[in-house]
Order: structure tokens, then C-alpha cells, then sequence
């Protein structure tokens, strides 16, 4: 085998490699996605993947072990099928055809049943509806009976996470890239130091600084304010944000920045008119991180924000729907995929800065 085609072969496989990985990875998403609109019945009788073609039993008739003077006690013959009232009761199969006993001996009933193609293809928004507007809901069980949920109404809770993780992504990033391009540019007493520390704080267990900052939180009156959680999470954020911009930054052309300096440029004027523009891939690497990070952060909320239902975000709401409705898929698959709609679209917006920026500074000309 020459060498083209062993690089032809190799990258067959890394293809479809990713492919199976991003396969395994999609069909738990898309499992989530169809069950937030199945109704509430199908998915307690039935799994999500009954929405795609399947062979299902479906019964043609119904007969009357009386009517056909069978004996439950001894082997019955019923259409062709021959089984005792055990063997019945659990199925059994011909071909494409199935008898089932259903009931006790007594007041039991037979069904033939026949494999056909079939989809399920009931949807809703009403699990939509009751987990955003709060509105309670008409359940209609199987029995008849009419069951009123009431609505968990997530839209204040989306609302206060948005007022946490925009702030909390944009501020760390300013500060970040000062701080990035002083110690990329400029040349003061200490920046090496200063840099290893910013380095080493990398390696500082988040949980660690939780107890001492809750504390100076209710010194300041901090504590359950949406102040308080987007200093901690710049604090948080603060070391790999600029670990990151210093490495996209200092590898920009020395050369243009000579010259903006010659021409008089200060270093804010650089900074505004060269440094940003020229590192929007790193600027966006890491606002998918922060944002993906402070969106999806529970630990810090409970513990900054405690319990009080005004200031809830959207992964606290989420919790407290999982404890009071664990048995209620729908709205529990309704309430999952409303937290993945906006990091998907972040992601997505920005992912094709997202490996220029994670390749920032890794290879020097």
C-alpha cells in the first residue's frame, strides 16, 4: 500500500470515527427534543424512538374464551397459536401474529394481534406551555378522569439567568484583555511574577473559595444579589480568560504594533483599534466557555443566590421541577431542551472562531 493511499485510509477512519462520536452524542439530544412534544401517555407507554417507522403489534380482534368454549386450565388452541392460559398470558407468536390472554381465567378476554408497520407522530406544545407560562393544565388520564396540573413558569428564571451570564461573560473578558495585552505589550516591574501568579490560579479548586467569599458577601450584603454572582464569576473566569487572550495576543505582528507607535498611538489607542479586531477568535473561544459556564452553573447559584424564588436562574428552576415532577418526562424533556436552546445558539454563532481561538498561540512563526 503506498503512502497515499495509507493517508487516504487513516483519515477514513478518524471520519468515521468523529462520525460515530458525534452520532453517540446527538441521539441522547434528540431523544430529549422529541420527548419534550410527545404527550404525556405516549411517553409513559412507549420510548421516543416510536416516533421513527417500527413494526408494532396491533390487535384485530378481540374474542371470548366462553364464546369459543376454551378450558384455561388445559392447552387451548386459539387462530392457529396453541398454548395453556400461562403461556397466553404472556404471548404467543406465530409468524406475524400474536394471541394474548388479557385479564384472570375468569373475566379475561383474548387478542389476536398482527405486526404492522407504524409511527407515532402525537405531538404537543402543550409541555412547552405548562413549563413556560405557568398556566395550569387539563390532563385527560387513560381512565377518564381529568387531572389539573399547574404550570412551573421558567420564563423568569430564563430571564434571570440571562441577566447573570451576559454580564458575568462580558466583564471578565474586558478585564482579561487589559490585563493580556500589559503583560503581552508592556514592560512594567513585577509582570513576570504577576503572570505566574495569574498561571497558578488556574490550579485553585473553585469549591475552596466558596465559604470565605459567602462570608464577605453577607459582610457587604452581597449575598443573594445578581452583583454578587457576577463578581464570583469573574473572579472564577478571571485566570483563564486572560491565560488564554495572552497567548492569542502576544502572537500578533510585532511589527504592525511598531508602527502604530511610531505613528503616536498610545496603548489604549492600540488596544482599541488593533488588539480587539485582531483577537475576536480568542474574544469568542472563550465567551462560548464563560457564557456555557455561568449558564449551566448550578453550585454557584444555590450557594450566592440561596433559595429565594425571584432571583432563581434557570438550572435551580430546572432542579426544582426534577424533585417535585420526577415521574413527569414531559415536562422534564420541555424543561432540559428550554436550558440547551441558548447555548446551542451561542455555540453555533461563534463556533467558527471557536478552534482558531483554542489554537491561539500554540504555533510561532
Amino acid at each position: 500500500m503506498g503512502a497515499s493511499s495509507q493517508r487516504r485510509l487513516n483519515m477514513l477512519i478518524v471520519n468515521f470515527a468523529l462520525l460515530f462520536i458525534v452520532l453517540l452524542w446527538t441521539i441522547p439530544t434528540l431523544g430529549i427534543f422529541v420527548s419534550s412534544f410527545r404527550t404525556r401517555g405516549d411517553i409513559q407507554a412507549s420510548g421516543w424512538w416510536t416516533v421513527l417507522p417500527h413494526k408494532a403489534w396491533e390487535t384485530t380482534a378481540t374474542l371470548s374464551p366462553t364464546d369459543l368454549g376454551l378450558d384455561p386450565n388445559g392447552v387451548m388452541n386459539v387462530e392457529g397459536v396453541t398454548g395453556t392460559f400461562e403461556e397466553l398470558r404472556q404471548g404467543v407468536q406465530s409468524g406475524d401474529t400474536r394471541v394474548i390472554w388479557i385479564g384472570n381465567k375468569r373475566l379475561g378476554r383474548i387478542e389476536v394481534q398482527k405486526q404492522k408497520w407504524a409511527v407515532n407522530w402525537e405531538f404537543t406544545l402543550e409541555n412547552y406551555q405548562q413549563v413556560l407560562s405557568g398556566k395550569a393544565i387539563q390532563f385527560t388520564n387513560a381512565d377518564g378522569t381529568v387531572e389539573t396540573i399547574p404550570g412551573d413558569n421558567m420564563v423568569g428564571a430564563f430571564l434571570n439567568s440571562l441577566a447573570v451570564a451576559i454580564p458575568a461573560t462580558i466583564i471578565p473578558i474586558l478585564i482579561a484583555a487589559f490585563a493580556a495585552y500589559a503583560f503581552a505589550w508592556m514592560r512594567f516591574p513585577g509582570r513576570r511574577i504577576l503572570f505566574i501568579m495569574v498561571v497558578a490560579l488556574l490550579v485553585v479548586p473553585l469549591q475552596i473559595a466558596l465559604v470565605p467569599i459567602l462570608r464577605d458577601y453577607n459582610t457587604l450584603q452581597l449575598n443573594g444579589t445578581f452583583l454578587g454572582m457576577w463578581l464570583a464569576h469573574t473572579g472564577f473566569g478571571l485566570a483563564l480568560a486572560t491565560y488564554l487572550l495572552y497567548n492569542y495576543i502576544s502572537t500578533l505582528p510585532r511589527e504592525t504594533l511598531e508602527s502604530a507607535f511610531i505613528d503616536g498611538a498610545s496603548h489604549f489607542t492600540i488596544f482599541m483599534r488593533l488588539i480587539l479586531p485582531l483577537s475576536v477568535p480568542a474574544l469568542a473561544s472563550f465567551a462560548i466557555f464563560q457564557f456555557l459556564w455561568v449558564w449551566n452553573d448550578y453550585l454557584i447559584a444555590l450557594i450566592f443566590l440561596g433559595g429565594n424564588p425571584e432571583t432563581k436562574v434557570i438550572t435551580m428552576r430546572l432542579a426544582d421541577i426534577v424533585g417535585s415532577r420526577g415521574n413527569d418526562w414531559h415536562l422534564l424533556t420541555a424543561g432540559a431542551f428550554i436550558t440547551m436552546i441558548l447555548p446551542l445558539i451561542v455555540f453555533f454563532s461563534l463556533q467558527r472562531y471557536f478552534v482558531r481561538g483554542l489554537m491561539a498561540g500554540s504555533v510561532k512563526g
